[in-house]
């Protein structure tokens, strides 16, 4: 399974992620394999800790790496000021009612259940999510996803929360996406179907924002 490179430059690369592949190692020698240790074979003379930011090792789509320090210093900073464009899509288990609207649920870990996140409005980080349909199926919801945040599992709770939670706060689409093995529904799905599809950006060397897009995969 080879990294797919959809752009390379002498500061920064973009990858378009299979499922399946975690970002950065995890414990253990079985889990050694990922983006970063793929990235550090295939250019040498990458230093720095290269990781901008991270997709869940199941969600596939658009990843950007640094290739030095300083570079890894900025384009980490676009992330934190919530400066980067990102869009995903998504198949969704069950029938969305809302046609578009925005979810806001604070969410923090579950440390009884790690790594799940749950809904908290006392100690949770704020979250952001927009989201649109884009097709209803007979038992599914295909839906467009912008996260104005960039919480742990951020997209896949706001879609698995009921639409009214127990506190009686608005929460979220009440559909968690196919295949998803923490918040799921054990509807059958040959993954996890979330695909990050457009990631948008400026250019530490340039000033310039670039845009990618990656078509989804299912």
């Amino acid at each position: 399974m080879p990294l797919r490179i959809v752009r390379s430059t002498p500061l920064w690369i973009v990858i378009d992620k299979p499922s399946g592949l975690l970002s950065v190692p995890g414990k253990g020698p079985e889990k050694a394999d990922c983006v970063v240790a793929r990235v550090r074979r295939e250019f040498p003379g990458a230093t720095g800790t290269l990781m901008v930011h991270r997709l869940d090792m199941d969600t596939s789509g658009l990843l950007l790496v640094a290739l030095d320090a300083a570079a890894q210093r900025d384009l980490s900073l676009q992330f934190e000021e919530r400066r980067v464009h990102k869009e995903y899509t998504a198949l969704l288990s069950g029938r969305v009612t809302q046609s578009e609207g925005d979810i806001r649920v604070p969410i923090r870990l579950d440390v009884d259940r790690r790594p799940h996140q749950i809904a908290d409005f006392t100690q949770g980080k704020t979250a952001h999510t927009r989201f649109r349909v884009l097709e209803r199926g007979a038992a599914t919801t295909r839906v467009w996803f912008q996260p104005l945040t960039g919480r742990s599992h951020q997209l896949r709770v706001h879609a698995a929360l009921p639409p009214t939670l127990p506190c009686g706060r608005p929460g979220g689409l009440g559909c968690p996406i196919l295949g998803d093995p923490l918040y799921g529904d054990g509807s059958p799905a040959p993954r996890l179907m979330l695909h990050a599809a457009v990631l948008q950006f400026t250019d530490p060397a340039t000033g310039d924002a670039v845009r990618f897009e990656s078509p989804t995969p299912f």
